[in-house]
């Protein structure tokens, strides 16, 4: 594969994520407050795009609650600082079974799982320019759970989002979710160019290893728009990575929390180091005006309510 490398390169910083981090940092945000802070202050040292989950904001456990993702729409709209604005919606596919010898009923603990509507109901009401649709049914390393997305499920959400105007940015594990998602696309579910972002080293999806990582990027259509991650250590490796195979990057506490070994990091810290690897690679950063453009994204206000 030829290099074909990124000059213009946007940077997404993921806030805070849905994993069970809220307590090994104590700068993984928790409140709608915190977590608009966070992603303001990411904003500000160079991300385009924040990508938010919400919450508990006193357990920190994470939360798909309503009146959280509206506070944290009104205060990023509501602050000096223009970003784009990308909100889960991953939340609402979780299955944990039972134990091996009895998997059925699953765990309720450990289970969330809900319709297209619910899982949706967020980006409607709130409007955020992107949302991620998670384009699969994955295997994570937890011993018994599920991320469930058939495909029904996905095509109803979907058509949910574009139909909100709000452009999904395709989660993709493996190389068979990316087929998937351009059948999204022929089916007119979803609109051409799309826009992609590529998970890497997450157990069990697609190891972070080059090979694979060009396998990925490969199977992605030319005019459609990509980025990629991978998690802990890897994280800034895969902002050179991304940027060389002619992407866009992703950092954040939702995917790495240390900024060097022993030391925790913060959004904004883990933003400026991707901001000093690109730069030095010679692309430029743009900002969410460009990304806008680029993207064809429009800005709206949230649904009064």
């Amino acid at each position: 594969m030829p290099l074909s490398m990124s000059r213009k390169v946007f940077i997404t910083c993921a806030v805070t994520g849905a994993g069970g981090t809220q307590d090994r940092s104590r700068h993984v945000p928790r409140s709608p407050r915190e977590i608009a802070d966070s992603a303001i202050a990411a904003a500000k040292a160079g991300a385009a795009v924040v990508h938010c989950h919400v919450r508990d904001p006193e357990t920190g456990v994470p939360s798909r609650k309503l009146d959280y993702y509206r506070e944290v729409t009104a205060r990023i709209r509501d602050s000096d600082c223009d970003m784009v604005l990308n909100l889960t919606a991953g939340m609402g596919g979780d299955l944990t079974l039972g134990p091996t010898h009895a998997p059925l009923p699953p765990d309720s603990a450990g289970t969330d799982m809900a319709g297209a509507a619910e899982r949706v109901r967020h980006i409607v009401e709130c409007r955020p320019e992107i949302c991620t649709l998670d384009c699969g049914t994955m295997n994570f390393a937890e011993a018994d759970y599920l991320m469930v997305n058939t495909p029904g499920m996905l095509r109803e959400m979907g058509r949910l989002m574009t139909e909100a105007g709000v452009k999904p940015e395709i989660e993709a594990f493996e190389t068979g979710q990316l087929w998937f998602a351009k059948q999204l696309v022929e089916e007119g579910i979803l609109e051409s160019p799309a826009l992609v972002q590529l998970c890497m080293g997450i157990p069990w999806g697609a190891p972070d290893d080059l090979n694979t990582f060009l396998a990925m990027v490969n199977n992605v259509p030319r005019n459609w728009v990509f980025s990629a991650f991978s998690l802990g250590r890897n994280q800034m490796p895969y902002v050179a990575a991304a940027v060389l195979a002619g992407g866009n990057v992703r950092v954040g506490l939702e995917d790495n929390l240390m900024l060097e070994r022993g030391v925790l990091a913060t959004n904004e810290q883990l933003v400026e180091k991707a901001v000093r690897i690109v730069e030095s690679l010679g692309a430029e950063i743009i900002g969410p005006e460009d990304v806008r453009k680029n993207l064809g994204l429009t800005k709206r206000a949230m649904v009064p309510g």
